[in-house]
């Protein structure tokens, strides 16, 4: 029989010294940390104070500023309800109005009323000129024809008036005759005319007048119808004197006419082709003259004048009894932007040369850029105008011009006689 060996295990005995020796290494670590901690704290706590003030008092202030935005929107909300926004208690939006006040029609009639006073003053320096020719039929019947037209009194020289109107109404009269704003008519003479741009000089004068007419007509100033925008408000006047009123709706336009161009100023006023009279501003000044003859066909239902200020030179030439200087090319400005684009030279481009004109006979031809006048450089019809006005009739006239060729643009120079147009 086998015999079986029986082991048992028993437990190690307790050592009291080391086990005594354990726990006075914890007791110690205990204490020391202790110490430590105290330590870390001591150095530390008036740290923590002072950032736990701070972001009390941080809290503090944004609690305030909060209140306060909430007051000043609660403050707003009854401004706003104040200057006539209602509450949402009387069941309307409270959102604030962009606009508090409502014009109403008696508002737009006394501002009509201003611009018709403006008008009726302007009247003064306006007269209607008529112009008599005699005719005869194929039967050898004599008759008479009248034109009619606009003028205004520029100036008063002391002996005469000098009035500017239309070349149509005047150019062929036999007898000329003008009307002032009190009815009454005196005759008229012609003292010059310009053929390009169809306005006229005409006077009267004064000791063909009574002390009532004298006491009752203005002399017309004469705006800067170069700061005219859209939008203004402006007044027309027109024959038998109607005052008409409007907004300017563009004086970006242009027209082309013989040796310079003319800015136009558009408006909404029902008027037609037919129809001749003068722009103001509400100030009582001239800034513009709606021509017959110089009105662009595709504004016929409204009115459009040209600027005064660009007629101004050739005004200054007719007061005086002087011709208006005459090439004969239609033009535009060759601005940067065109050179660079057009690879064209900077200048006054030359569209179109007219038939048997000055400038047809010098040479010119259409496509030449105009780059000096008489050797001084000009960069824009303007500048190119403003030259050619200092001419007279019969001079000769040195034009600098650039000619496109096979090789690029070569500098030429053409001479010009000044001339007239009839």
């Amino acid at each position: 029989m086998e015999q079986f060996i029986r082991e048992k295990i028993k437990d190690k005995p307790l050592n009291k010294k080391r086990l005594a020796k354990k726990v006075g290494t914890a007791a110690l670590c205990g204490v020391a940390f202790a110490v430590a901690a105290s330590i870390v704290f001591a150095i530390f706590l008036p740290v923590i104070n002072r950032q736990s003030k701070k972001a009390s008092d941080g809290k503090n202030n944004n609690d305030v500023q909060t209140a306060t935005q909430q007051s000043d929107i609660d403050d707003s909300s009854d401004a706003y309800s104040e200057n006539g926004t209602q509450s949402t208690e009387s069941g309307t939006s409270s959102e604030p109005s962009l606009q508090t006040y409502q014009p109403t029609l008696a508002d737009y009639q006394a501002v009509q009323n201003l611009l018709y006073r403006v008008g009726a003053s302007a009247t003064r320096f306006v007269v209607g000129v008529t112009g008599v020719t005699d005719a005869t039929d194929i039967f050898n019947n004599s008759y008479e024809t009248e034109g009619q037209g606009v003028g205004v009194i520029l100036r008063d020289n002391g002996k005469q008036l000098i009035i500017l109107t239309e070349k149509n109404v005047v150019d062929k009269a036999d007898k000329l005759s003008v009307t002032f704003v009190n009815d009454m008519m005196a005759d008229a003479a012609m003292v010059k005319y310009d053929s390009n741009t169809g306005i006229a000089i005409i006077s009267v004068d004064k000791s063909l007048l009574d002390d009532a007419t004298i006491g009752a007509i203005a002399v017309a100033e004469l705006g800067n119808s170069n700061i005219v925008s859209r939008g203004a408000s402006v007044i027309a006047l027109e024959a038998n004197y109607a005052i008409l009123t409007g907004l300017v709706t563009s004086t970006t336009n242009e027209l082309s006419a013989q040796d310079n161009n003319y800015s136009v100023i558009t408006t909404d006023i029902a008027s037609n082709k037919l129809q001749s009279g003068i722009l103001i501003n509400t100030d009582g000044q001239v800034i513009g003259l709606s021509l017959q003859d110089f009105n662009p066909a595709e504004e016929n239902n409204t009115l459009t004048a040209v600027s005064i200020s660009d007629l101004s030179p050739v005004i200054e030439k007719l007061e005086s009894g002087a011709d208006v200087p005459y090439i004969g090319i239609t033009c535009t400005t060759v601005t940067e932007k065109i050179a660079n684009r057009y690879n064209i030279p900077k200048g006054v481009y030359i569209k179109q040369v007219t038939m048997d004109s000055p400038a047809f006979v010098s040479g010119l031809q259409s496509g030449d850029v105009i780059v000096a006048v008489n050797n001084t450089e000009v960069s824009n019809v303007s500048a190119y105008n403003t030259q050619l006005m200092k001419q007279k009739p019969e001079d000769t006239c040195n034009l600098k011009v650039k000619r496109k060729g096979s090789n690029g643009y070569t500098e030429i120079t053409c001479q010009v006689k000044i001339g007239v147009m009839n």
